[in-house]
């Protein structure tokens, strides 16, 4: 399965991380995503991930430096900017999120696969302004991760795709829950995974993320009355123009 070779790498990454001091690099005055999504008033709340591969598409993109990218997507209109940093399978790199907040003032969400709390640390010393923690890895866990996260001044993005996370979400208490239509298990996408959870996550008074199989305006379209943002990435970077992309999706 796909996110057993995921998790296998991420442990590999993280015991490279043993006997490395935390640090908590160098302070910066971080960007809130949960305002930025909140201000976006007169247009849809983008937010355009950057990432070069995946799993399920290869290789995505490979001509265009980072900075340059960011650039470009920001001048599209985005709300806030999501990095790959997972380098095995995703093509990412710790080292992006610094170079992304060099270029652009937008809110910078790290996207891995978070499994163990030095990862926090490190997600700080990369100058992210948040980071996305996986409702399905954590478990139990999440609350833990949610406030050690808040500790260290990151916003957090908890991702979830069914009833029993989003409990969990919501327990924790999760602010900014991003609805996965991606199944990880089957790497099967179900836009209907945001139209039938978000209601559970809009009644307790929480931001709607929606995640995964937004490939065309007509999805936002659908998903408008269903969540407050919208993550998008493969349909982003695989675009000729990937700024004039963003601006379709921000205006639909």
């Amino acid at each position: 399965m796909i996110l057993d070779e995921i998790i296998r790498h991420t442990n590999e990454r993280v015991a490279a991380l043993d006997g490395v001091p935390v640090q908590q690099g160098r302070p910066h005055e971080r960007v809130s995503l949960e305002e930025a999504i909140l201000s976006a008033d007169d247009r849809n709340a983008v937010i355009a991930e950057i990432k070069f591969a995946s799993p399920t598409a290869g290789r995505i993109r490979e001509d265009a430096e980072i900075e340059t990218l960011a650039g470009l997507l920001a001048g599209g209109g985005c709300t806030a900017l999501s990095v790959l940093t997972e380098p095995s399978l995703f093509a990412g790199s710790i080292d992006y999120p610094a170079r992304v907040k060099a270029v652009t003032g937008l809110p910078v969400l790290r996207k891995d696969f978070i499994i163990d709390e030095r990862q926090l640390y490190e997600t700080v010393a990369s100058r992210a302004d948040a980071v996305l923690l996986i409702t399905r890895l954590l478990g139990t866990r999440l609350p833990g991760f949610l406030d050690l996260a808040r500790s260290l001044g990151l916003e957090a993005v908890v991702e979830v795709h069914d009833e029993a996370e989003v409990l969990l979400a919501l327990e924790a208490p999760a602010r900014l829950i991003g609805i996965n239509n991606r199944d990880l298990g089957t790497m099967e996408i179900d836009p209907g995974t945001t139209e039938r959870l978000s209601p559970l996550v809009h009644d307790a008074g929480r931001l709607v993320i929606a995640e995964s199989g937004i490939t065309s305006v007509r999805e936002i379209r659908r998903l408008k009355g269903h969540a407050d943002a919208f993550l998008i990435g493969t349909a982003v970077m695989s675009a000729r123009d990937p700024g004039k992309a963003v601006e379709g999706f921000v205006f639909a």
